[in-house]
């Protein structure tokens, strides 16, 4: 075999660190603890790390440039030039210029962030127009070869590719700048080969999903003139999350040396590339390892898949079937879960060493292969379960006439028209944390922990009432994440002491995994819902997360279909929903933020998708009387995607990320007729800044001017733990002023 490439390769690793030092760091940094240089030393210990790690597994062709601060959809536009001049004019210094686009500032409110396609991770959005005057800026990528080339390991840089970067772009016609963009990366490409690089990595992730035949030919017509560079590394463009389609012959027409594809999320790649005839001098890197679960591989199954393609090309090199950026780092940390699921599992470390030896079986044959787990234990299985979910009935997914509930809503709650809320969760402070790491630890028993919580959840509902919100929440202070607190009290799911994963920024989740059939032992949040109610006359929502979210920020069993899994989930929901009705609760928001993360992303798929989504959502909140107030909420996403469907969840009220997007999301409702309550929010919490009075009057404004004011709430994009006291006080102030300024106008 050819060996320029190698024979195992991954297509990016973790960048947090398995203790979380990145974030840790970029926190410090923000908050002026620690300064730039040491932010810096913190990252380059990182990158070394994980370069080192990666050779000691004996992986072939290791990847770099793949680190990042934020967001590496972010790097690549700061590569490319592509920093607008709203951030430019601000006068920062480059690592500020660069946090102020991913979390604005008081003067400019950040870019867009949104989902990176079937996946929790969010990428932040770039802006192009026809003013954006792109300039090869490839400083990063050079540093972190340099970087590598001192421990002895040679890498191949890593940029999102020109496609894709411009069709995830925002702007007047972004892909009309097609041409200018791959200049600049032509000019990029010079200058990485001038500094002696082998391979770039080229990620055209976004033709997976459905292109028109300009699209395509666009593609063809970026990587034809790359390919005729002369003075250029080799080139490997990757695709992952699905299959290629079209674009796939059309790739293989130019004269890029590999091509990536995932052979586990688009298992028809195989097909296709079947197809495409004699491949002479193509290298095929095949995404046999899943990067976007957690489970082992049936090696056997993958090597099978391996021969396929090694008997159609060239050269092939095993691959993870996608960045193992979406995977938790290394399974030795776990000490706690279960063996039994554990001999199932692979986080990152043990994915590269399952690569590592496809690799070498594909190479020489003399790899032993083991076989695969067997099924699930019968203790996984709730017989119980499975039979409320055979004798469910369309009715069980059907509340009554809007209208009707509507009219018992207003008359039990009596709100005023602009109602004011929060998404659900307040600040999570030193103090709280603090308190959950004394109970783990022992040092704090069960009933002084419950003293605290219980504490907070009063200096909650007391600022609310002080600041004259309109509906409290509890403030969520008992709980660590908005899945995983849900997965540690429901039957099926294991929780993880190291599995965190990032999903934007310096926010990192622990998912927890989805192994067994899910059943409710005991109600999970009626106690606290209950005591925050005893506080106060106003009515205080329950706070749920729903069953489309719980499986999307979960790793999930692949044994049975996911409607199924999500059916289950719902079924302990619906039976929550109805003890929080009984317990006296009004109103109750079931959050579905993941709606559209897991959206298919080739539309033959998404009617079947949206089909079950709906349905289990629905499952779970039509168990309550016309008289209870249902909320969902929805978050960062491209929700005219979508749209239809959010209108079958059937949600009295739907609260939706709005502020970053410049309310577009109402254009989207008013398209479709959306005739029940809405809350697009008008704050933008994941930036530090504080809204003016005057941004949140303008943000109500158009919202009611685009739905009749009676529909219409008031609220953040999301909930607030992320954010300090001080500016959740200032922010929620200036956010139920301008609903009294706007209400009484």
């Amino acid at each position: 075999m050819n060996t320029a490439f190698g024979q195992s390769t991954v297509l990016g690793y973790p960048r947090i660190g398995a203790n979380r030092e990145l974030k840790k760091a970029v926190e410090a940094y923000w908050a002026g603890t620690i300064d730039a240089a040491a932010l810096e030393q913190t990252a380059a210990g990182l990158r070394a790390d994980v370069w080192q790690t990666l050779r000691n597994a004996r992986l072939d062709a290791i990847p770099s440039n793949t680190f990042s601060y934020y967001d590496h959809v972010l790097d690549t536009a700061v590569a490319v030039g592509a920093i607008p001049a709203r951030f430019r004019r601000l006068g920062l210094s480059e690592l500020d210029t660069y946090f102020a686009m991913a979390r604005g500032v008081d003067a400019e409110p950040a870019l867009e962030l949104t989902k990176w396609f079937a996946t929790n991770y969010h990428y932040l959005v770039p802006e192009i127009d026809a003013d954006t005057v792109f300039t090869a800026s490839p400083a990063k990528a050079l540093q972190e070869y340099a970087e590598a080339n001192v421990l002895g390991i040679s890498t191949r840089p890593v940029l999102v590719g020109p496609a894709t970067f411009l069709l995830l772009a925002k702007g007047a016609d972004p892909f009309a700048r097609l041409g200018d963009l791959v200049e600049t990366y032509a000019q990029i490409l010079a200058t990485l080969a001038e500094a002696g690089v082998g391979w770039v990595q080229l990620d055209e992730p976004a033709y997976v999903a459905d292109r028109t035949p300009a699209e395509i030919d666009a593609l063809r017509a970026a990587y034809a003139r790359l390919g005729e560079l002369r003075n250029r590394p080799k080139i490997f463009v990757a695709t992952y999350f699905g299959e290629l389609g079209d674009a796939l012959p059309a790739l293989l027409a130019t004269p890029v040396e590999a091509v990536g594809l995932d052979l586990v999320a688009g298992r028809g790649n195989l097909e296709r590339l079947a197809s495409a005839g004699p491949l002479r001098g193509k290298t095929i890197v095949a995404g046999l390892v899943d990067g976007h679960n957690i489970w082992r591989t049936d090696l056997r199954a993958a090597i099978t898949a391996g021969v396929t393609v090694a008997g159609l090309v060239d050269h092939i090199a095993v691959s993870s079937s996608c960045s193992l950026l979406h995977v938790p780092v290394d399974l030795d940390l776990e000490s706690d879960l279960d063996p039994e699921l554990t001999a199932r599992l692979a986080f990152a470390r043990q994915k590269v060493d399952e690569i590592v030896l496809l690799g070498r079986a594909l190479r020489d044959g003399t790899a032993e292969l083991p076989a695969p787990t067997p099924q699930i234990p019968a203790g996984w299985r709730h017989d119980d379960v499975r039979g409320r979910l055979s004798a469910l009935r369309p009715a069980d997914r059907q509340r009554g006439d809007y209208a009707t509930r509507a009219a018992s809503q207003q008359e039990r709650l009596r709100l005023p028209e602009l109602p004011t809320t929060t998404i659900g969760s307040f600040p999570q402070t030193t103090e709280l944390r603090k308190a959950r790491a004394e109970l783990r630890a022992g040092i704090l028993d069960a009933a002084g922990y419950e003293q605290r919580m219980r504490g907070e959840v009063e200096h909650v509902i007391r600022l609310q009432e002080r600041l004259g919100l309109d509906v409290l929440v509890h403030g969520e202070p008992e709980r660590n994440d908005m899945v995983q607190y849900f997965g540690e009290q429901l039957d099926g799911f294991a929780a993880t002491a190291h599995g965190w994963v990032q999903s934007y920024g310096s926010r990192c989740v622990r998912p927890p995994i989805i192994y067994g059939d899910v059943a409710r032992k005991t109600p999970m949040t009626v106690g606290w819902s209950t005591y925050a109610q005893s506080l106060t006359a106003k009515p205080v929502k329950g706070m749920l997360t729903g069953p489309v979210t719980i499986l999307a920020w979960s790793f999930v069993r692949t044994d049975q279909p996911l409607a199924d899994t999500a059916d289950q989930v719902a079924l302990a929901l619906r039976d929550e929903c109805r003890d929080l009705e009984a317990a006296g609760i009004r109103v109750i928001q079931v959050d579905e933020p993941a709606l559209r993360e897991t959206l298919p992303l080739r539309k033959a798929d998404q009617k079947a998708y949206l089909e079950w989504a709906v349905g289990s959502f629905r499952l779970a909140t039509s168990g309550v009387a016309d008289a209870t107030q249902i909320h969902t909420h929805l978050c960062y996403s491209e929700f005219g995607e979508v749209i239809t469907a959010i209108d079958a969840l059937d949600a009295d009220v739907t609260s939706i990320e709005a502020s970053r997007s410049n309310m577009e999301v109402l254009d989207d409702l008013a398209a479709i007729g959306y005739g029940r309550g809405v809350g697009p929010g008008v704050w933008d919490i994941h930036s530090p800044r504080v809204p003016s009075h005057a941004e949140v009057v303008e943000g109500l404004r158009r919202a009611v001017a685009a739905v009749p004011a009676r529909r219409v709430w008031v609220n953040p994009d999301c909930g607030l733990k992320t954010r300090g006291y001080a500016e959740v006080e200032a922010s929620l102030a200036h956010l139920v002023a301008a609903a009294a300024e706007v209400r009484g106008k």
